[in-house]
């Protein structure tokens, strides 16, 4: 929730300007009186008519008059706005909430309210108050939505002062605003698994004990409320600092989501293009593997991970899924094309890496980031590859020729490769790389979920 004031009836600009700004609220109507007024009054000179003077100086008087009014008006109001969730899918709908409090001790008069919104999100919302008595309050609300991932600012909302006759307008603005991020869209993946899943993979709760004697203890920093029976000196001695023994140490399944976000892989552009198909798997695959228990990452072509935190970039911690997925879910609203035109820090950042399970989106690939690709199999335990031919999505033809070499090149590797034709589902992909057999598929670890 956001929060502004405007006493006086000024304080959104507070008072900036002054008269002259109010002067500048002139509408067409208070124009045209003034000019009428004006110009009666210079026939009046010319011609001597007393009676058309008067007429010239009432319309000129008007206008004026109404803009000291509304300049004098001493309104104080206070401004709330709510977004009903701040976090919501594209094509979803959020709610705003705004809230007008009239915190003088004099009724207001017509209140005009506009908050600014992104064009992608539709129309700028408009209301009318027409008097909000001292001390009252007033709500109004309306819907947002985008099909168009990103992050959108609401506001700030402007209020406008108008007169009784319509002469004069005063336009304040609040400085809050708040931030719609709107996500990729996710899909549900079934919970299969491929033959041979190793143990202690999978859901996450498998354990180590270290205790085979102080040569396999790992030491940490000592933290305010650790038994101090834990202290384990010789480490201590050896840091400088006060270490305790870690003596159950929670041993994981690792999974890191690859996105091939490269301008050159990819043509077309819009919510059906291939590269947004590309994020909502990525999307759909991270939430699915923190479900199940795996510890995740989300690393892209420029070589950047997702969470960033815990060993090698990976979540650390069984309980933190919910703020992993909401992190690397805001990363994903915002993911934009790289300029970079190959793989090779992505495959820097994974061949220093410990084996799990390598799941990757991919857009078009030449025959030196294929081989490239291939290589990243390295010391993963399995690793599955979905391609993208852009051209197909933009024709909607059939998968071309040069895409099958390249899921072949894969499938040699030992990836799980497949091609993905345009509008295809991700359910329906994860089904079938589940059911697909490969070299690699037979090795020690080759199991996911």
């Amino acid at each position: 929730m956001t929060g502004a004031a405007v006493p006086d009836g000024q304080r959104g600009d507070d008072d900036r300007g002054g008269l002259r700004a109010a002067f500048g609220g002139l509408t067409t109507r208070g124009r045209s009186f003034l000019a009428a007024g004006v110009a009666a009054a210079v026939c009046a000179y010319v011609l001597g008519q007393a009676d058309l003077l008067r007429v010239g100086l009432l319309l000129a008087a008007l206008p004026l008059i109404c803009v000291l009014v509304l300049h004098r008006t001493r309104y104080r109001v206070a401004a709330s706005r709510r977004l009903t969730p701040q976090r919501v899918e594209a094509g979803s709908e959020a709610r705003v909430q705004l809230r007008m409090e009239n915190v003088s001790k004099l009724p207001t008069g017509l209140l005009m309210l506009q908050d600014h919104v992104p064009y992608m999100l539709g129309p700028r919302p408009r209301f009318v108050l027409d008097r909000v008595e001292a001390g009252g309050r007033r709500e109004v609300s309306y819907r947002v939505r985008s099909d168009l991932r990103g992050r959108f600012p609401l506001g700030p909302l402007q209020l406008r002062l108008n007169d009784p006759f319509g002469m004069c307008e005063l336009t304040r603005a609040f400085s809050a605003y708040d931030t719609l991020t709107v996500v990729p869209r996710t899909e549900p993946l079934p919970p299969v698994k491929l033959a041979g899943e190793a143990a202690g993979y999978g859901e996450g709760h498998q354990r180590s004990l270290a205790l085979a004697g102080d040569d396999d203890v790992i030491p940490r920093t000592y933290r305010h409320g650790d038994d101090l029976r834990r202290v384990h000196w010789r480490s201590t001695a050896r840091y400088g600092e006060l270490m305790v023994r870690r003596e159950e140490q929670p041993q994981r399944a690792r999974c890191t989501v690859l996105l091939d976000t490269r301008r050159v892989a990819y043509q077309g552009t819009g919510p059906d293009s291939a590269f947004e198909w590309a994020v909502s798997g990525a999307a759909s695959s991270l939430v699915h593997m923190l479900e199940r228990g795996y510890a995740v990452r989300l690393l892209t072509d420029t070589g950047s991970a997702v969470p960033g935190e815990g060993s090698e970039g990976f979540a650390g911690s069984a309980h933190d899924s919910a703020d992993t997925a909401g992190l690397m879910m805001d990363t994903l609203a915002i993911v934009d094309h790289s300029e970079g035109a190959g793989l090779s820090r992505a495959s820097d950042v994974l061949r220093g890496g410990n084996e799990g399970l390598l799941i990757a989106f991919l857009g078009d690939l030449d025959e030196e980031q294929a081989a490239l690709t291939a290589r990243m199999r390295g010391r993963s335990g399995a690793a599955v590859a979905f391609f993208l031919d852009s051209g197909t999505w933009l024709t909607g033809g059939a998968v071309s020729g040069r895409v099958e070499k390249r899921v072949r090149q894969l499938r040699e590797a030992g990836w799980t490769a497949l091609a993905v034709p345009p509008g295809a589902r991700i359910a329906d992909l994860w089904q079938q790389a589940a059911g697909a057999r490969t070299e690699s598929a037979a090795d020690s670890y080759g199991g996911w979920s």
